[in-house]
């Protein structure tokens, strides 16, 4: 009784044993194929499968190829497998995702390739001294704040950083804040919240696995949408370094040409690069201005110089001097 009722759905156990069994360096033959639907308590002739074969191609598109001998293999599949391997090494590398959820992630693309690819995603499963995200939350608070930009409405959440006894420490004694959500960034391998802050009258971003008890504030529509056509969220990142904030400033600087590709890497390939001197050159860019910035022009080395303006260069000098007098 229980064949008969499995006779039924043949052609779905047959589409299974295909997607999950074969690839192009594993073939089933026709016989094996027999074999396979029979364990399953599904009766199968090599005609019949043959027609199956075909109705899967034609009627729903799977790539079926035929090699020698009666051999078949699923080529073709909506993830080719260098590419299920990228998405898998994204989020095993992703600081925001936790340990729990990363194998959950893993697990779950190991379906979009034959399971003897799948083994070789499970081999991948650590990334030597990584740091995971504790908040368990962020995979939800994602969601739920894309819910909020996609209705315009505001959101409400506490924010916390944490104190040198691994504390956390809430911003506005523990008090949730309210601000407009209006677009989500992946930077420094972390995902931010850029949003309006009515209080402040200010664009801001929050790191999300910094963030609790978000609600999503269905009465209240959300605000500055002026501000934020102005703010140019696209170049965001760019502007910001590990998105800490700082007042936005137009500044020039003097590289050696040897850095040329660090700069086109950090303010993307439209940035303005012009001759100053044997070897050198000058760029003209928007950044926030912040400890950040700092460690990174320090980071470079003598071949940066901050030309304009002085009261960055001024700033600079006086960081430099300090971190030197630790040492004196």
């Amino acid at each position: 009784m229980a064949g008969s009722e499995n006779q039924k759905y043949k052609l779905l156990y047959l589409y299974k044993i295909l997607m999950e069994e074969t690839d192009e360096d594993h073939v089933l033959t026709t016989p094996q194929l027999i074999e396979k639907l029979a364990a399953r308590g599904i009766r199968a002739e090599r005609k019949s499968i043959y027609a199956d074969l075909e109705a899967l191609r034609n009627e729903f598109g799977v790539d079926i190829v035929d090699v020698g001998r009666g051999g078949h293999y699923v080529g073709e599949r909506t993830f080719e497998f260098p590419e299920v391997k990228l998405l898998a090494d994204s989020v095993l590398s992703s600081r925001f995702i936790t340990e729990r959820k990363t194998v959950e992630l893993v697990e779950k693309l190991k379906t979009l390739a034959s399971t003897h690819q799948a083994r070789q995603l499970t081999g991948r499963m650590f990334v030597a001294d990584r740091v995971k995200s504790m908040n368990s939350s962020v995979y939800y608070s994602v969601d739920t704040i894309a819910s909020a930009i996609d209705s315009g409405c505001k959101v409400s959440f506490r924010y916390f950083t944490f104190n040198a006894a691994k504390e956390k420490q809430y911003h506005h004694d523990g008090q949730a804040v309210s601000v407009s959500p209006y677009d989500l960034v992946w930077d420094n391998e972390y995902y931010y919240l850029i949003a309006y802050d009515g209080a402040d009258r200010k664009i801001k971003h929050y790191r999300i696995d910094r963030m609790e008890r978000i609600k999503v504030l269905g009465n209240e529509k959300r605000e500055g949408a002026d501000l934020y056509d102005k703010a140019d969220v696209r170049s965001y990142s760019k502007r910001m370094f590990s998105m800490f904030a700082g007042e936005e400033t137009a500044v020039t600087l003097r590289f050696a040409d040897k850095l040329a590709a660090v700069f086109i890497d950090r303010f993307g390939k439209d940035v303005i690069v012009s001759p100053d001197g044997e070897g050198h050159s000058r760029v003209n860019v928007r950044v926030f201005v912040s400890p950040q910035f700092y460690g990174w022009l320090f980071g470079l080395g003598p071949d940066v110089q901050i030309l304009a303006p002085e009261a960055v260069r001024t700033e600079y000098t006086k960081r430099l001097k300090e971190v030197q007098a630790q040492y004196e």
